[in-house]
């Protein structure tokens, strides 16, 4: 006896509405993709960085793309167990993804940071929404994780703030 070749519905083993799936789903997938977005240029950071605070800086920045890539899977399974799907390739990314990518052949270690910052801000207020909407559904696991992955972007923008502020001050800025 052969199983049919149907596919089934997608649909999670949730008590959320339907309509919480249809909102909150597509928006996880739109934050995996600007997750995804920072991880890397955060990695091309770490690989690219040069000058007096190299050390420091490249462990900073080993340390914030460990962090950031951790987040992935909890946002990719958090989509699946509501019933929505996830990122399928690399060319999803691209096209989902609001954070820009950097593919400069160089960029001055202060910028690099000053963009992470920036990045990581851009992350936090996107958070920020991802939690409202997951506050009118009720959704109250996506957000207890949002409300860490807030609290993790904030850590990261104070290391990387006070680092380019510690850079401007040091060349008399």
């Amino acid at each position: 006896m052969s199983l049919p070749l149907v596919r089934p519905e997608l649909e999670g083993p949730t008590d959320l509405s339907s309509d919480a799936t249809r909102d909150i789903a597509p928006a996880l997938r739109a934050m995996l993709a600007d997750v995804f977005a920072v991880y890397l240029k955060t990695k091309n950071f770490h690989w690219h960085m040069s000058g007096p605070h190299f050390r420091d800086y490249h462990l900073l920045l080993d340390e914030q793309s460990d962090q950031i890539f951790a987040m992935t899977d909890q946002i990719a399974e958090r989509a699946r167990k509501i019933g929505g799907t996830s990122l399928r390739s690399i060319g999803h990314i691209a096209r989902t993804q609001r954070i820009l990518d950097n593919d400069a052949d160089y960029v001055d270690p202060q910028d690099m940071l000053s963009e992470l910052c920036s990045d990581n801000q851009q992350l936090t207020r996107e958070l920020r929404r991802l939690h409202d909407l997951c506050d009118e559904y009720g959704d109250v696991a996506t957000a207890s994780l949002i409300e860490n992955w807030i609290d993790e972007s904030e850590r990261r923008i104070w290391f990387l703030y006070e680092a380019v502020r510690r850079g401007h001050n040091s060349q008399g800025r």
